[in-house]
């Protein structure tokens, strides 16, 4: 039994002063706020957040893709070309340490879970096998301490009008029964506390018929995620196709319900919005990426409006802050609108509107049951240096409006997960084999800009 006092604590009602927390076996067996304070309180102590979408491998290439090219003409279909020239490169040792150094940098922000969407099967020193890159993804979770739903994704096709991957896709793509097959190995394999979904790359990357089946495993428990809508090309070529917008096929085909989770889904008709809304599935959105990629603008407010539901997630990873993410969704809104204070629907604080549907969606998005301080919950929470800067002056309504808002750096202290101090004095515990595993697997696959 570990025993935790905050000064400060954020439950499920709200704020509480001078709270104890009782840790067993990896979960709160028992809070009470009020209590005596015991030697060396936290500050403040809230839920760690879900990072709901990850291409760890990816990690590699941040800060390399940002010159211009001699076209002039970059986007996300030439941000693209470079992702493919690395991941024809990455073994699975070279992704171990990638993956490692990306939950770290994850843990170190305060997220304490991550939907890893890992369609990376390939490894290039050996035979085909995609057990070998999704024990890697495992490794690297472990050896970081974040608790990691495991979301493998099908990939068979260039394209709506192309039915073979390109050689530039060999290291994404399995046939659907060997992928099916690796999923249920996965699902037999994962470890203790991991949870394992499944995955459509997206509809230009995967068949209707393989699109059915994939819906057909996960039923209606298990985690389904699918890019869709993300640019406007993507759009036109599924009308071109298919005679409907991306989110409108998939609704009228498909029993999209609350274990989906649609990532970006960043270009949508009014219909679309509304009609999405009222499914109960989770839109991951990933701003740093989107504006990063040039995808455009989520209509988040009427979205919102309508009921629904949303997650975060870093993808790319060209930055792994989970407070970012939430001051990029409001601050996009705010300058398509020239506007300020858009997510908020009441006469609430944006801050705590959006960390509390970050904390509710990225729950529906990776399968956790139950979230938050709250017994019988994963002792899966961040403690804040309540004497930090950024902080001062603020009080139970304001302090996440600071911590959203207010920049960089962030005052997260220690980290917990399942019990775990993986996080101590703002540095996580294994950051210097981690920095060091990672530079030298950036040697080895020559990632240069």
């Amino acid at each position: 039994m570990t025993t935790i006092f905050a000064r400060k604590a954020l439950l499920p009602d709200g704020w509480h002063d001078d709270v104890r927390l009782e840790i067993a076996a990896g979960r709160i067996a028992s809070i009470e706020p009020g209590a005596s304070a015991g030697a060396q309180p936290l500050g403040c102590v809230i839920p760690g957040l879900c990072n709901a979408h990850s291409h760890a491998f990816q990690r590699a290439l941040a800060g390399h893709t940002e010159q211009r090219s001699p076209e002039g003409r970059d986007n996300f279909w030439s941000w693209r070309e470079r992702m493919y020239e690395l991941a024809g490169r990455v073994s699975a040792e070279a992704l171990t340490a990638v993956a490692r150094q990306a939950y770290c940098e994850m843990l170190s922000a305060g997220y304490t879970s991550v939907a890893e969407f890992h369609y990376l099967h390939a490894d290039p020193t050996r035979e085909p096998d995609g057990d070998s890159m999704f024990e890697a993804i495992s490794k690297a979770a472990m050896d970081s301490g974040i608790r990691l739903t495991y979301v493998p994704v099908h990939y068979e096709r260039a394209g709506f009008e192309d039915p073979e991957p390109t050689s530039r896709q060999s290291s994404f793509a399995l046939p659907l029964e060997e992928f099916l097959a690796h999923y249920e190995r996965a699902a037999a394999r994962a470890s203790d506390g991991a949870r394992v979904g499944i995955g459509a790359h997206s509809l230009r990357a995967v068949s209707a018929p393989s699109l059915m089946r994939i819906a057909e495993v996960a039923g209606d428990e298990v985690p389904l995620h699918i890019h869709v809508a993300e640019q406007r090309r993507e759009v036109d070529q599924c009308y071109s196709s298919y005679g409907r917008r991306p989110v409108r096929w998939l609704l009228e085909n498909f029993d999209v319900r609350d274990n989906w989770a649609l990532i970006h889904a960043t270009h949508m008709d009014d219909e679309e919005i509304v009609d999405l809304a009222r499914s109960d599935a989770v839109v991951v959105l990933c701003p740093s990426t989107e504006a990063n990629l040039g995808d455009g603008l989520f209509p988040l407010h009427p979205y919102l409006a309508a009921g629904g539901r949303i997650a975060i997630g870093s993808d790319s990873h060209i930055s792994i802050n989970p407070f970012e993410e939430l001051r990029w969704l409001e601050y996009g809104q705010r300058l398509a609108s020239q506007s300020r204070n858009v997510v908020s629907l009441r006469d609430s604080h944006v801050g705590s509107e959006l960390f509390a549907r970050a904390l509710e969606g990225g729950a529906w998005a990776s399968g956790q049951e139950l979230v938050g301080l709250r017994e019988g919950a994963p002792a899966d929470l961040v403690a804040l240096a309540d004497d930090d800067p950024m902080l001062a002056g603020h009080n139970d309504e304001s302090r996440l409006d600071a911590l959203v808002f207010s920049g960089y750096p962030l005052p997260v202290e220690r980290v917990m997960v399942a019990g775990r101090w993986c996080v101590i004095d703002a540095e996580h515990v294994d950051r210097e084999r981690t920095r060091r595993e990672f530079a030298e697997a950036l040697d080895r696959l020559g990632v240069a800009s």
